[in-house]
């Protein structure tokens, strides 16, 4: 069997049944219509302060579905030749951050090795929030995050910002690597002002960020994450979701503070915490750098966290006086596979959750250092309640109760344990690849996160495999081999797949339930992030460049 190998890169037994998809439950409230995602991210969009066809968050809009609405996009373009480069600008040594457009600007996460401000030279590691000039690229400002004095335990070197902002008007939210929740004015102090309560400002240089609050979570509410703090927010109204990335310690063995939280609301207008929990608490497996999603499911809505013990979680955004108030939780891994640091068969969620039309989709994950192995893909059904996984863990000493959930390995059929079919269960599909007997038709783990669009779902995996298939019933269309590994996510705009992989290559694809690549195309250096459509433009950044890919005009 083949396998890949990763570069170092730290921050980040199957289920009966058929060999891709089992419908394990059913769902009849699907719209009879086509569902159109573009169509509800320009609706969500279009209440924000900010263009029409710009991309102002991770995905869009908090359904996280990357479909935005795009008129024709170059499928032929060249970083030697500027072919339809509109323009480029250089990023830090690594970038693992995402593109968000909006208002005229373009924000991305990566190092300091470019050294864009005097007072912090390319020679000082730190983690960095650029803003750029939409229509040129020239360089406006940057948010500077200096290293954390414990090391690579809670701030990994050379990492920089691996998490996108949101924008809504003049205000920017995001978390940087120091474990900070903030909001910047997206002028900076190029307006002459510093925007408050915030004004602690080392200076008030023109090319630095103004900011307006800071929630310090490792400080106020004793967060330690793990490696890295990653998160990309969502807001919907005046709340801001954001999962902490709380995770293990130095040895990978214990959880040093279980009691803190990994999921928290705040008011995105001052900063306040209004509700946290600290759910999955000791029984993280590694780290915690999934981003949440929202939707509404038959008038309720719902505001969803991938946590780091694999399971997905369901919250009630408004919280109970002060207080979360989980709706439901689904365990995304066999009950009886097993977390160690090698050879796991346990993951965690790294991806982002996808709402798309009354479903959520989810793949597990584990930072790519640890290698490959088995991966999951979820259809989940979101009006149930309580524990809806697919199946249920006993043991044979009373084995009409429910044991709780071990961190390790649910199900230890040495100390008796025992699994039964759950009636609760939320499980829609569940997707394992074609044929998981062979390499090149498996899903393996990813930290990809789905894009659907006329029920065609896209996802690549660790592995540099493309899965297409079809959103309602799981059933595969096609695989892709790459051949290299893949950290990124789909694009889907102008009836077109575009997908990046670590050897710097941008695959396109029709949007077709048939193969039909129509391009492949170099970068010159590797792709970890995500392609993303705003303006009828193309914004990526490869490993050190930021690039701006349009049909030029003669």
């Amino acid at each position: 069997m083949r396998q890949r190998l990763f570069r170092r890169l730290p921050w980040f037994g199957l289920l009966g049944g058929s060999m891709f998809a089992a419908s394990l439950t059913s769902y009849s409230t699907l719209s009879a219509a086509d569902y159109d995602p573009t169509a509800v991210a320009k609706a969500f969009i279009s209440k924000l302060k900010v263009g029409p066809k710009d991309w102002p968050q991770w995905g869009g809009s908090p359904e996280r579905n990357n479909v935005p609405d795009s008129g024709p996009l170059p499928t032929s373009f060249d970083v030697e030749t500027n072919e339809n480069i509109l323009w480029s600008m250089p990023l830090g040594s690594e970038t693992y951050g995402n593109p968000v457009v909006a208002n005229g600007k373009v924000y991305i996460g990566t190092n300091n090795g470019n050294g864009y401000i005097k007072r912090y030279p390319a020679t000082v590691d730190l983690g960095c929030l650029i803003c750029f000039d939409e229509k040129d690229g020239k360089f406006l400002w940057q948010h500077s995050s200096e290293k954390l004095p414990t090391g690579r335990v809670h701030d990994w070197p050379n990492q920089g910002i691996c998490c996108a902002p949101m924008v809504d008007g003049d205000r920017l939210w995001y978390v940087t690597s120091r474990g900070e929740v903030v909001c910047l004015d997206t002028e900076g102090f190029l307006d002459g002002e510093n925007d408050g309560p915030f004004n602690k400002e080392p200076n008030e240089n023109k090319d630095e960020a103004d900011v307006v609050w800071r929630l310090d979570m490792m400080a106020q509410l004793n967060v330690s994450q793990h490696n890295m703090c990653s998160c990309s927010v969502t807001a919907v109204g005046n709340k801001l979701f954001v999962n902490t990335s709380n995770g293990v310690d130095d040895s990978h063995l214990t959880v040093p503070e279980e009691k803190a939280p990994s999921f928290i609301c705040i008011d995105k207008n001052t900063g306040e915490v209004l509700w946290t929990d600290n759910t999955p608490g000791g029984n993280i497996l590694h780290g915690q750098w999934s981003s949440p999603a929202y939707g509404v499911f038959n008038g309720q809505e719902q505001v969803i966290f991938g946590g780091g013990d694999g399971w997905m979680y369901s919250f009630d955004p408004n919280g109970d006086n002060g207080k979360s108030k989980m709706l439901w939780k689904f365990d995304c891994n066999p009950k009886d596979s097993v977390y160690r640091l090698n050879g796991a068969t346990r993951n965690h969620i790294i991806a982002t959750p996808v709402v798309y039309d009354g479903l959520i989709y989810v793949a597990v994950g584990e930072d790519p250092e640890h290698g490959e192995g088995n991966g999951h893909l979820w259809a989940i059904d979101p009006n149930k309640r309580g524990d809806v996984s697919p199946t249920l863990v006993y043991n044979s000493s009373n084995p009409n109760v429910v044991i709780p959930h071990k961190r390790k390995q649910a199900l230890d059929a040495a100390a008796g344990d025992l699994e039964r079919d759950n009636p609760n269960s939320a499980a829609v599909w569940h997707y394992v690849g074609s044929n998981p007997k062979e390499f090149e038709t498996t899903m393996h783990r990813t930290c990809g996160t789905v894009a659907i669009k006329n029920n065609i779902l896209v996802i690549a995996d660790f592995s540099g495999l493309v899965h297409c298939l079809d959103s309602k019933t799981g059933e595969p269309h096609w695989t892709y081999d790459m051949l290299a590994a893949s950290w990124a996510s789909p694009l889907i705009a102008d009836n077109k797949i575009f997908i990046g992989d670590e050897d710097g290559d941008i695959a396109i694809f029709e949007l077709a339930k048939e193969q039909k690549q129509i391009a492949e195309i170099n970068l010159g250096s590797a792709l970890y992030t995500t392609p993303v459509a705003a303006n009828d433009k193309i914004f990526i950044a490869n490993r050190n460049r930021i690039f701006a890919i349009g049909e030029k005009k003669e």
